[in-house]
């Protein structure tokens, strides 16, 4: 492993907050499934987070390069979207459920 993959991996830990099993009961939940940009059919968001939680149930040398790639991508869309932070309560919000359907919760911090 690379000191970049090391990079990302740190990255990806801070970014991640939710446990695997945490990130698949959510991506269950209905209000999981109603938001994020759709191509007709599961949002692009909620196919990340199930490739989240595949990405937290393997040991961290048995990532893979397609795994380091997808984990940046993870670490770019929660930096993206938490500086985009609506005013007020955000604890049912769009913007907390796209958040959390790629595994972060903003109330966590």
């Amino acid at each position: 492993m690379s000191d970049s993959d090391d990079t990302v991996g740190q990255d990806f830990d801070e970014a991640v907050n939710m446990t695997a099993k945490q990130l698949s009961d959510w991506l269950e939940t209905d209000e999981s499934q109603s938001v994020g940009q759709d191509d007709g059919g599961e949002s692009v968001g909620h196919r990340s987070g199930r490739r989240i939680v595949e990405i937290l149930q393997k040991k961290k040398g048995e990532r893979t390069g397609s795994d380091q790639e997808h984990m940046r991508k993870v670490v770019g869309y929660v930096h993206r979207h938490l500086a985009q932070r609506p005013d007020g309560d955000v604890t049912e919000t769009r913007w907390r459920y796209s958040l959390m359907n790629w595994g972060h919760d903003p109330l966590k911090d």
